[in-house]
């Protein structure tokens, strides 16, 4: 039996390819075609979607942690055709090829959360195979330690098909198991896990490839990566949902995407680039983006191409008249032992406006942040506030839900106690 591959990946594992094309004949049956958009309801996220990828036709992938005003929104904007959420039947279908071309919306990710309800965004295949090109092949099994319901794992699973390996689909994250892993994409706090792992117990890692995204992992977290893991190799990116992949780090220095264009205007940077999304839809109708467009990151770029991000302008804190970015701080803290993930946020203050503070996951000690502090930051950004929580509230894909996190903060209901 011949079965269709899906444009978005290529190469595709028999079980799984033949169970796109199932997904792909159930579709059709419920009407789905060329141009139409699905939502998929369900843990098994992969062969639906590559199933509609075959139709020509988008998906979006439902997140069940969001709460109920949150999924009504997305599907108010998404408007999908029929909403999928059973298993598949074993079934036969064969085509000479998939619907569609390279400019074909193939997925509708959702931005990530953290600073309110997702919207929904439209990419084409083209920008994410040309993402997947940029990144470059990775070999091996790769461990996907989260849900497909993030983009960034989703990112990950479509990344190594591409390559032509096999994906380990985990629901969650399991330093143990990543230990076991050749190659593995993840985001900053799950590699700080690993590190505090490794340095803790010791023992063998087998892994030889780390794509790490979803923020800054700091030099410190690099330097402690290259110490525990010295034959493995670390592969940083900066992007964003809107944007793919905008700088890769494959050494010292973060380095402009080819082909991707960058624009600082006024501390903010601008991007062009085909690997970008088409624009959001609202209400099932396609908002264009524009030739440029910016998320309101702050950064600079050199004449090399060498991109220095300096954190979301949305997170910036204004304390006694200066501006702190808040990535600025948490890279610096990051890097701390016993640190598995730290969000720095305003607390409001009657007279400084707002007062740095710092919300620690982990079991630090409150002397080495303070002197990680002094030593790499101003007065002005140290934390005046230090909290320590068990567990940081979260977005799918593993980033600290920030905007939830200063809303409990300014209201009292984060649950935190403060760090002595």
């Amino acid at each position: 039996m011949t079965f269709a591959t899906p444009p978005v990946t290529g190469s595709v594992p028999g079980e799984l390819l033949a169970s796109a094309n199932a997904a792909a004949v159930s579709l059709g049956e419920l009407g789905v075609g060329e141009g139409d958009r699905i939502a998929i309801d369900s843990p098994t996220v992969l062969p639906w979607l590559l199933g509609a990828d075959l139709l020509g036709a988008a998906s979006v992938v439902i997140d069940p942690s969001w709460p109920a005003e949150h999924r009504q929104g997305v599907l108010d904007d998404a408007r999908p055709r029929t909403v999928v959420g059973a298993d598949l039947d074993p079934r036969e279908f064969f085509a000479e090829r998939a619907a569609g071309t390279g400019s074909t919306v193939f997925y509708l990710p959702t931005t990530s959360g953290s600073s309110g309800r997702p919207k929904v965004l439209a990419r084409t295949r083209d920008s994410w195979l040309r993402s997947f090109a940029a990144l470059g092949p990775i070999g091996g099994p790769v461990l996907i330690p989260g849900p497909l319901s993030s983009s960034l794992f989703l990112f990950g699973a479509l990344h190594t098909l591409w390559s032509g390996g096999s994906p380990l689909l985990r629901p969650r994250w399991s330093p143990a198991e990543a230990r076991e892993a050749q190659a593995v994409h993840l985001v900053p706090a799950m590699l700080a896990g690993l590190l505090t792992e490794l340095d803790r117990t010791g023992g063998p890692c087998a892994l030889r490839t780390v794509v790490c995204g979803g923020a800054e992992l700091g030099q410190r977290l690099r330097e402690r990566f290259h110490r525990l893991l010295p034959e493995a190799e670390l592969i940083e990116y900066y992007g964003s949902a809107e944007h793919s992949l905008i700088a890769i780090r494959r050494g010292a220095t973060l380095m402009r995407v080819p082909d991707v264009d960058l624009d600082v205007r006024d501390g903010v940077l601008w991007v062009r680039s085909p690997l970008a999304f088409s624009g959001y839809l609202r209400q099932g109708v396609l908002d264009p983006a524009g030739e440029w467009s910016t998320v309101g990151d702050l950064a600079e770029v050199a004449a090399s191409g060498e991109v220095t991000v300096h954190g979301r302008g949305s997170s910036t804190i204004t304390s006694g008249g200066n501006l702190v970015p808040a990535e600025e701080v948490e890279r610096v803290l990051r890097a701390v032992a016993g640190v598995t993930d730290v969000v720095v946020s305003g607390t409001p203050h009657p007279r400084l406006g707002a007062v740095v503070t710092a919300v620690v996951e982990g079991a630090p000690s409150l002397r080495e942040l303070r002197q990680a502090a002094r030593a790499a930051l101003p007065p002005a950004k140290r934390p005046r506030r230090w909290l320590v929580t068990t567990t940081l509230p979260r977005t799918a894909s593993g980033k600290p839900a920030r905007s939830a996190i200063a809303e409990r903060l300014r209201d009292e209901t984060l649950t935190a106690e403060p760090l002595v």
